[in-house]
């Protein structure tokens, strides 16, 4: 008996990677200070984009009084390096030469996917060969040997586990042999890819690259728009995901966020004094209500898409800001032990924790944690210290103590005890009495870490 397949009609919603909005995500993972170059080169760039008001050129009597209650506070922080004050020359150049000089140490590819892979609550096996994979991959994100011959054979069953696992960290793409298997693993992974895209890049790359659309649409038996669609699509990724935590030489930071306690409650402040405010420039937007001028089709529709491009730019960096916020907030009421006591008070915390809170998807987090660093009472931290799973490896819901926080308690101990003839078996039984259930090697792992020697060598 045969049977015929009816013809449906079939709703669907699909995202298409737009420039508009690859910008945006661009946006959203840049630092303070690329942040600041990016704006000069699309004032550059775009005509329809001014500069309303500059924050650095603001006299300090414009400042507003909640303005300088903030500054105070930062002034009198325990933070001994931080100088406040006004915003003259001398005292502004004070203060940015602290921020400045606070961390200049740029993040590699390895230091990003090792504290992703320390968020996962996986085995200790399995975290192994995640490791040496990750140790093994180049600056674009590629293997260096191959993976075959860099795990122990005893782990041999775990690599294919490990690979995959490493190939869904952000960056998306990396732990592969060549940009080809990067391009079809971010396909993979993009719900929003076109139907063929993956199957494009597995057999037909090559006849993509020199431009046969006609040869492949015939081969699969589709439409010469689908192959368009595909290759728009591939347009967006990107061959080389490495590349974007390349090394490059030391660089300073800034705070992008400082938090204040006021009344019991934290304040969080933006450090929007050295973005720009932006606007439209008003030349371009009378032009665009001239009579002649809406008659000059060439005219119009340049300074139309000036100044759409200005008004997504502005936008952006707004949704970046806001995100920023809204992840900090978060991180600050999850964290508030951390924020009120210190270090030895963080919890576990995840990815997850933070996007099931604002309603975000976890690689947003990731990327807006990225090279943002926060002025705290404690001093200066990535938002990415604010992340760790609990000493069992059980995200949030184990543990209470973070392995960070554990560290600081070690270092405590030690410190207590005077340090001399304290073996790390003895620390373990220290930490137990604390409620801590931590293996001897586990300890002599974070002692290590904290580049504190052995009882022998004290």
């Amino acid at each position: 008996m045969q049977q015929y397949q009816k013809p449906a009609l079939v709703q669907e919603q699909k995202l298409h990677m737009s420039p508009q909005l690859l910008q945006s995500i661009q946006l959203m993972a840049l630092p303070l200070q690329d942040l600041k170059a990016r704006i000069e080169e699309e004032l550059e760039k775009n005509p329809a984009l001014e500069v309303i008001e500059d924050p650095k050129t603001v006299s300090y009597d414009e400042v507003t009084p909640k303005q300088k209650e903030v500054e105070e506070y930062f002034e009198d922080s325990s933070d001994a390096g931080f100088t406040g004050g006004g915003y003259d020359d001398e005292a502004g150049d004070a203060k940015r030469k602290f921020m400045e000089g606070a961390l200049a140490r740029p993040e590699s590819l390895q230091d990003h996917l090792l504290w992703q892979l320390s968020l996962q609550p996986i085995s200790e096996d399995l975290r192994s060969v995640c490791e040496l994979l990750i140790h093994n991959l180049d600056e674009n994100g590629f293997h260096r040997e191959d993976p075959k011959t860099i795990v122990p054979p005893d782990k041999l069953h775990l690599l294919e586990e490990g690979i995959k696992l490493v190939q869904r960290f952000d960056p998306i793409g990396v732990c592969v042999k060549d940009y080809k298997e990067s391009l079809i693993v971010q396909a993979m992974q993009n719900p929003e890819a076109p139907p063929y895209t993956v199957l494009i890049l597995q057999d037909y790359l090559e006849l993509l690259e020199r431009g046969k659309i006609k040869e492949i649409a015939k081969k699969l038996k589709i439409t010469e728009k689908d192959i368009a669609d595909c290759l728009a699509f591939i347009k967006t990724l990107t061959p080389f995901p490495g590349r974007e935590y390349s090394s490059e030489p030391p660089r300073y930071v800034i705070p992008d966020l400082m938090v204040a306690l006021r009344e019991g409650q934290f304040v969080i402040i933006l450090n929007d004094e050295e973005i720009p405010v932006l606007g439209l420039n008003p030349f371009f937007t009378n032009i665009q209500n001239h009579p002649e001028a809406r008659q000059l089709k060439e005219v119009k529709q340049f300074v139309n898409n000036r100044v759409k491009e200005a008004r997504w730019f502005i936008q952006s960096i707004h949704q970046r800001n806001q995100t920023l916020l809204k992840v900090a907030k978060a991180i600050v009421e999850f964290q508030r032990d951390f924020f009120l006591k210190g270090p030895k008070y963080l919890r576990p915390l995840t990815l997850k924790d933070i996007a099931q809170e604002i309603g975000v998807h976890e690689a947003t987090v990731s990327r807006i944690t990225t090279s943002k660093y926060i002025q705290t009472e404690w001093g200066i931290f990535e938002l990415k210290y604010f992340f760790s799973n609990s000493i069992s490896g059980a995200g949030s819901t184990g543990s209470q103590y973070s392995k960070e926080a554990v560290k600081q308690i070690i270092k405590e101990i030690i410190e207590q005890e005077g340090g001399k003839n304290l073996s790390d078996q003895k620390i373990a039984e220290l930490l137990s009495k604390r409620g801590i259930q931590l293996a001897r090697r586990t300890v002599t792992k974070y002692r290590k870490e904290l580049s504190i020697s052995s009882s022998y060598d004290r």
